[in-house]
């Protein structure tokens, strides 16, 4: 007995520290100084200046070598944390949960571009709302107006949350550690270099593609969340699953168009048109079927974000358990 408890902590301690770390996330937010995840940016860069050429092949490299140490650092800190016990292996995984999570400051940072929105009707001035917006996404806050800025971060959170937070903890409860941390690699590098610019059109090909890979699952899970979340904002999940149907997939991401298109339809408006980027513009296919987002709707799509972070949290804590039984029982078998 007493060995089959200590074979079967892992079954538990994945969960709570999955649940532990984003309680963390939710209190403390992101680690304000030494971020491990700008730490890994920082290596990417510097491995770039000698692994970038402009082919497909150099990209695919260049990815594979940062994910394969990150992954190898997440498997040698699952090995220290179960030999450890059920609190040391539960304490590394929430600390590690944590420091990749970023869904409480997605979700703040839109509440405050939406606060910045509304000063600035009183004020007639922008600026504030235009330097916040590279918290959010990629594009040129200045050629936007309040009603580009507004979209321009209403589907920045819509999609991050995803990203941030739902496809972490989803890929941290399958493949614990190493998964948290290959994941948020992955999301990091798409950020960096999966753009379709000159520059990166094929160097970051590979980093894209995988990040695709990776979200599949996450995105539609988010979706389901975000539906049945819609009404606790006001909103109804037969709107938000009729834009999924409808919408998501003339989206140029086969992830995004999920997580937007759902959001859209939550809040009843609708997302998309001519969105404008540093390295050109993209005409996007309009999401939902309402008017345009307004500084209100910001404020309720942070909600929104919040709440299917924590069914996200739920979700996947007792996705953990379940993968957890089911390794014991195929090792107990053996």
């Amino acid at each position: 007995m007493l060995n089959a408890s200590k074979n079967r902590h892992p079954v538990t301690a994945r969960a709570a520290g999955l649940l532990l770390g984003f309680a963390a996330d939710r209190y403390f937010a992101d680690p304000a100084r030494f971020h491990p995840v700008a730490g890994f940016g920082t290596s990417a860069i510097a491995l770039q200046r000698v692994s970038y050429s402009d082919s497909k092949v150099a990209g695919t490299v260049h990815v594979t070598v940062l994910l394969t140490g990150v992954g190898a650092l997440g498997l040698v800190s699952e090995s220290v944390a179960r030999r450890g016990g059920w609190l040391a292996h539960a304490g590394v995984m929430a600390a590690a949960t944590w420091a990749v999570l970023g869904g409480t400051s997605l979700a703040r940072t839109g509440h405050d571009m939406a606060v910045r929105l509304e000063e600035s009707r009183r004020s007639g001035d922008l600026t504030d709302a235009r330097d916040l917006l590279p918290s959010l996404c990629g594009r040129d806050p200045s050629v936007l107006d309040e009603e580009g800025l507004t979209r321009a971060a209403l589907e920045s959170v819509a999609e991050n949350t995803s990203d941030a937070t739902v496809g972490a903890l989803l890929w941290g409860a399958v493949l614990g550690i190493p998964g948290l941390f290959v994941y948020r690699a992955a999301n990091t590098l798409d950020a960096m270099i999966g753009y379709r610019s000159e520059k990166y059109r094929n160097f970051g090909w590979a980093a894209a593609r995988f990040d695709d890979l990776v979200n599949l699952v996450p995105a539609r899970l988010t979706g389901v969340i975000t539906a049945a979340s819609a009404p606790l904002v006001g909103g109804s999940p037969r709107e938000s699953l009729s834009a999924w149907r409808r919408d998501a997939s003339a989206h140029p991401s086969p992830n995004a168009g999920v997580a937007e298109a759902t959001a859209a339809g939550a809040l009843g408006i609708s997302l998309g048109g001519r969105t404008q980027y540093s390295y050109g513009v993209e005409m996007r296919p309009v999401l939902g079927n309402g008017p345009a987002p307004t500084p209100t709707d910001l404020r309720r799509a942070s909600r929104l974000s919040s709440i299917v972070q924590i069914g996200a949290a739920i979700t996947s804590a007792a996705v953990a358990v379940a993968v957890g039984k089911f390794d014991f029982l195929r090792r107990s078998r053996n």
